[in-house]
C-alpha cells in the first residue's frame, strides 16, 4: 500500500506543481478537442505533462451537490507515467471506499483518497485503456463520505484521438 500512496504523492505533487507553474506562465496548451474528450499539454522544468480529459454525460443522483467531475488519462514521461487513468469525483470519497470503473462487462477497482481515485493495480492500466478504446462509454461508481452512491457515465467518443494526441505531444 505504501507504493500506492507514494504514486499518489508523486503524481499529485508533480501534476499540481506542473499545472500551477504552467498557469502562472501561460497555462496549459489545448492540443485538440475530439468529440467528448480534450487533450492538453504543459511543460516546466521537470518536462512535459500531457493529459486527456472528459466530463460525464450523466451524473446520478442529478441533485447531488458536487464540484466539477473529470476522468483523466495522464502521461508524464519524466515520472514514467504513460496513460495513467484517474478520476476527480467532485466530492470527498468515503474513507477506505473503492470506486468502480466499468467498461462493457469489465470492472476495475480504483482506490480513493480525498476526491481522487486511481487504478489499484498499475499493471491493469493498459488493459483498461484498451477496453476504453474499444467501447462507447464507461461508468464510474463511488460513495461519498456521507454515504451517497454516485454513478457517472462518460462518453468514450474521441478518446482514441485524444490519447494519440497526448502521446504525440509528450514525446
Amino acid at each position: 500500500m505504501t507504493v500506492i500512496f507514494s504514486r499518489i504523492a508523486i503524481v499529485a505533487f508533480g501534476l499540481c506543481a506542473s499545472v500551477a507553474s504552467a498557469y502562472a506562465q501561460a497555462g496549459p496548451t489545448l492540443l485538440g478537442t475530439f468529440d467528448a474528450w480534450e487533450a492538453y499539454k504543459t511543460t516546466d522544468g521537470r518536462g512535459a505533462v500531457c493529459w486527456a480529459v472528459t466530463q460525464p454525460q450523466t451524473k446520478e443522483p442529478a441533485t447531488a451537490k458536487r464540484d466539477p467531475i473529470y476522468f483523466l488519462i495522464t502521461t508524464w514521461p519524466k515520472a514514467n507515467l504513460v496513460n495513467e487513468p484517474s478520476v476527480v469525483i467532485g466530492y470527498e470519497f468515503k474513507p477506505g471506499a473503492e470506486a468502480t470503473v466499468q467498461v462493457g462487462s469489465d470492472k476495475f477497482g480504483f482506490f480513493t483518497k480525498a476526491d481522487g481515485a486511481w487504478l489499484m493495480e498499475k499493471e491493469k492500466e493498459q488493459r483498461l485503456i484498451a477496453a476504453m478504446r474499444g467501447a462507447s462509454e464507461l461508468t464510474v461508481k463511488g460513495f461519498s463520505k456521507r454515504g451517497t452512491l454516485t454513478t457517472d457515465t462518460y462518453s468514450l467518443k474521441g478518446l482514441s484521438s485524444a490519447l494519440d494526441k497526448t502521446a504525440e505531444g509528450c514525446k
